[in-house]
């Protein structure tokens, strides 16, 4: 049984993340001086006002790359498709409080999925999905408190049978290949054309502040189809 994944996941949403962030910050900008060149008090407000805004940037950008820390980002969205099935998202509309729902769904569902009188465990497939997703998924796990299914291959390597890495498997272990990149040499519909936008992890959190959380769901669904229409080619289950 092959079980395609992908998940989408925004910065940390608890107030202890940015309050550490912004304490930061704050011993940054106490720091600052103006060159002692500068005597005009005008002038040396203004150098310290524009560093003080760099350093504000900087602290925003760290937030924002916390998407990419199990530590502190959070699961937006997963979504899952076994065999030929659809792919099925898990998501609430209250993304912001969601995430241990999230999980509990997608974890129900994986073993509503596989038989446990199956000899074999499925295979998980997906783009980056050893170092990234499953990584992910296990340590917002552990942070939630959910229990997750046996059959999910945590710590395997790219190369076990219990997974597929679109990644590795097509730029080999420790490169890297954007699944856009694949998409492009397969001819298959790139990142964003089942919304009709441009859009790719990096843009998730601008979604779905902005209350767009159900088109990041169809992007997550798309990227599950990508990742199984180049697994299908990879194995040659389909030909070119």
């Amino acid at each position: 049984m092959n079980i395609y994944l992908d998940i989408e996941t925004i910065p940390g949403q608890s107030q202890t993340v940015r309050d550490a962030l912004s304490a930061s910050a704050a011993l940054e900008k106490a720091d600052v001086r103006a060159p002692s060149n500068y005597k005009d008090e005008a002038k040396i407000a203004e150098y310290i006002a524009a560093k003080h805004a760099e350093i504000d940037s900087a602290a925003d950008e760290k937030w924002r790359k916390t998407a990419l820390d199990g530590a502190y980002g959070q699961i937006v969205v997963a979504s899952i498709a076994v065999d030929d099935a659809p792919p099925v998202a898990f998501y609430r509309d209250e993304w912001a409080t969601a995430e241990r729902d999230i999980l509990l769904d997608l974890f129900d569902a994986l073993r509503a999925a596989h038989d446990p009188a199956r000899m074999t465990r499925p295979t998980f497939i997906g783009h980056n999905i050893v170092a990234f997703d499953l990584r992910f998924i296990f340590q917002r796990a552990v942070l939630n408190g959910v229990i997750p299914p046996s059959i999910i291959p945590f710590n395997a390597r790219p190369w076990d049978d219990s997974v597929f890495d679109t990644m590795t498997a097509w730029a080999g272990v420790g490169n890297r290949v954007s699944l856009n990149k694949l998409c492009g040499a397969f001819g298959i519909a790139k990142k964003g054309s089942e919304i009709g936008d441009d859009i790719d992890g990096s843009k998730v959190w601008d979604y779905v502040r902005t209350g767009r959380i159900a088109e990041v769901v169809e992007y997550c669904k798309g990227d599950v189809e990508r990742v199984r229409a180049i697994h299908r080619r990879m194995t040659f289950a389909e030909a070119a």
